[in-house]
Parts: structure tokens; sequence; C-alpha cells
């Protein structure tokens, strides 16, 4: 039976609340909306583990996304009536840890100027780099009718919590372009990213290089397991509490010389492996019976995304085996389109990965700082899309086109 007069009216009503945790909603409505036709429509993926309901709550659950590191749950959702119609993946942030798009320049400038940069809002997965949906929208929902009630949604939440600004950062273009429609500022980075282009097997991949970065692959893969290091690829049912315990202890030693405090605690991984095995890949590197380096992945049903690298024994090359070729490596087994590595690294060019654009929009409360953070942000993106063009000039691949040269070379 439909709803008559104000039964239907009051049915259309919208309603925004902010969430406290992933724990205030059921992880089927939740993964309903990261997972809809709606939602990914424009892309490639089916399904983006990064913000799943068991990724998103094992943060929250092991603590290491919380108001003590700064990274206060305010997750976005959207009804009518008590139908979910939309959802962000939304924090309160104190600081700008975490994100791997960098405002700092933009805090210290308002921070000058007398004014208070934090808190704000971020629309994110905390401490992932990677591209993916930030609308999350039911099916059966207009995509542009919900992605404007989430983004009236995200204003009412930062000027109730008097937050300077909304930042939607690693968001998929359509998702970037029908916020620069709603008054967002755009702003691009730049990742690289492997492209299985059909590829049989790690060689026939080879074989689309010059003969000399070839070479270069070869010797590297070669001088990475000397010293009799042997490579595990653990996934599902395979692992276990030990190969955690042993990868939680790389990721510290590593993360701590690096950024100085990790994000991700011990009860984190044991969490996702109990959640989402089937989605992870732990790539362990093994010497004289014991572990000393690994890198775990995501794997989506597209691609493979890699996160987290550490290690307890430097070796020549060992960094470039564990994360980078033995990923391709493994893409290729499994018919995957491509390897997403993270943030960063001008070195994974001549590993075979390409320069793409990254997405954010900004939304900024003061308008005169909106307008300076304008005017930089049109200079930087033509900046980011030459650096690509010459970016993309400098990959290993032959020129020219035609058959594979002789595996001999």
């Amino acid at each position: 039976m439909q709803p008559t007069g104000m039964a239907a009216e009051a049915a259309s009503i919208l309603r925004v609340r902010a969430l406290r945790g992933l724990s205030e909603i059921g992880a089927a409505a939740w993964d309903a909306c990261a997972t809809s036709a709606e939602t990914l429509s424009g892309g490639d993926e089916t399904c983006n583990p990064f913000v799943s309901h068991a990724f998103l709550s094992a943060l929250e659950e092991s603590g290491c996304v919380a108001r003590r590191t700064g990274w206060l749950p305010l997750h976005v959702v959207v009804e009518r009536g008590d139908t979910l119609i939309g959802a962000a993946p939304c924090y309160l942030k104190s600081h700008s840890q975490g994100e791997y798009v960098f405002d700092h320049g933009w805090a210290d400038a308002l921070e000058r100027a007398g004014g208070s940069y934090y808190p704000k809002l971020q629309v994110s997965v905390p401490f992932t780099p990677v591209t993916g949906p930030r609308f999350l929208i039911a099916p059966g929902e207009d995509p542009e009718a919900a992605v404007s009630a989430i983004v009236a949604g995200l204003r009412a939440v930062r000027k109730e919590t008097e937050a300077s600004s909304i930042h939607v950062t690693f968001m998929r273009e359509r998702e970037w372009t029908q916020a620069g429609a709603l008054g967002f500022l755009q702003r691009t980075d730049q990742q690289f990213h492997w492209e299985n282009e059909g590829y049989a097997g790690f060689e026939d991949f080879l074989a689309a290089l010059a003969s000399r970065k070839r070479k270069v692959i070869r010797r590297e893969r070669r001088d990475a397991l000397s010293d009799g290091i042997t490579i595990e690829r653990l996934t599902g049912s395979d692992l276990r509490e030990e190969h955690w315990d042993a990868f939680h202890a790389f990721y510290v030693d590593t993360g701590a010389r690096k950024w100085g405090s990790p994000y991700l605690n011990r009860r984190f991984f044991s969490l996702i492996a109990e959640r989402m095995a089937d989605r992870i890949l732990l790539v362990m590197a093994r010497r004289d019976g014991r572990y000393i380096a690994g890198a775990i992945n995501f794997i989506g049903d597209v691609a493979l995304y890699g996160r987290n690298w550490g290690c307890i024994e430097d070796h020549p090359f060992l960094h470039f085996e564990v994360c980078y070729y033995q990923a391709i490596d493994f893409a290729i087994a499994r018919g995957l389109k491509r390897v997403e590595a993270g943030a960063q690294g001008e070195h994974k060019l001549a590993r075979g990965y390409r320069p793409v654009l990254m997405h954010s929009a900004h939304d900024i409360a003061e308008p005169a700082f909106r307008r300076a953070v304008a005017d930089y942000l049109r200079r930087e993106r033509a900046h980011v899309d030459a650096a690509v063009d010459a970016l993309d000039t400098l990959t290993p691949f032959r020129r020219g086109g035609g058959g594979p040269e002789s595996s001999e070379s």
C-alpha cells in the first residue's frame, strides 16, 4: 500500500545522522550501499575492500581509529524514513596525519591568518591511499539526488561540529566531478599503477619492456633472493597468527623509522584476518628459518592493492621483489587488471608502473581562505597534468609496438 497525504510527505523527508561508529549500522545495509551499481557506476570495480563494513569496523574496534588517535568517526548517513539511501565514511580530524593528501601548508596558512584549521571533516579510508567510492548510494536510488543529499548532510555536520572544511580524498573521478558541480574545490595528484595487458606470465610482461630494462629487473629479482631468501604468498586459511606476529614486527620497525608512529596495531591485523582473509595477500620473505620482511596486499575483484611493507633485515632489491614483482606475478596469475602500489614513489616507473591521476575535493567554509586555496589548486592541477605526461615518457616499455623481443635478452 502506497502512503498518501501527510504520510506520503513524511516518507519523502530525508534525515541526516552522524554515526559515532560502524557498530551503529548493520553490515548488510552499509555493504549494500558500498557495492551497489549506483555507487560503482562508471568504474570497473564490483567490490572495493577498503570501504567494506569489515575493514572500516576493524579500524574502529582495534582502536586505530578513535578520538584519541585524532580520527573520531562521524559517518554521515542519509535516510528516508527507516530506509538508508546513502552514506559516507567520515571522520572529525584534529590533525592531518595518515591521509596522504597533504594539506599541512593550508593549515599553517590559516593558522597564521588567525583562523583555526582543525577540527576538519575527512571523508576517506584512514591510512589508506587507495581510490574508491566515497559517496555510497543504496541500490535503486537516483545517484545525483543521493550524492546531493550526502553532501548536504556533510555540510550540516561541518556546521554542527564547527569544522573548518570537508575533505574527500582518493575519490573516484565521477564523484570528483559531482563534488565539483556541488561547489567543492577540485584537486589532483598522482600515483603509479601497473596495468595487466593480458600477460600470460611474468616473462610475458618482461617481453614488453626494452631489453636493458628487462635485464635490470631480472637481475634485481635474482639478487633479492641471493642470500638464501625464499618467498611465501599467503592468503585465506593459510594466514595464521604467527604470520601476523612477524609482519606486525616488520611494520612497526619500518614505520617507526619512517614516520615515527605506526598507525596500525597488532589487533587490527587479527580482526581483518578473521573477517576478510580471502581478500588478503601477505607476501613474506624468509631467511635461515625465520621471516625477515613482508608486505600486505588486499585483493579486489579487478585490482590488487599494495598497502604496507616492513623488514627487519636490509637486503638489496628485496623491497622491490616483495612489494612490486610478487604483486605483478600474483595479479597475472589471478587475471587482475592492475596493481595499485600505494602513494608516491617514482622508482616504481622502472618496475613497469605508470603514472595515473588521483582525485580529491575540498569544501572550505571561510570565503577568503577558500579563494586562496582555489587559486593554488588551479595552478597545482596544471603542474600535476604536466608531470604525469612527462613521467609517462619514462616508463620501461618498448617504443613503437611490434612483437616481443627475444626472452634471451
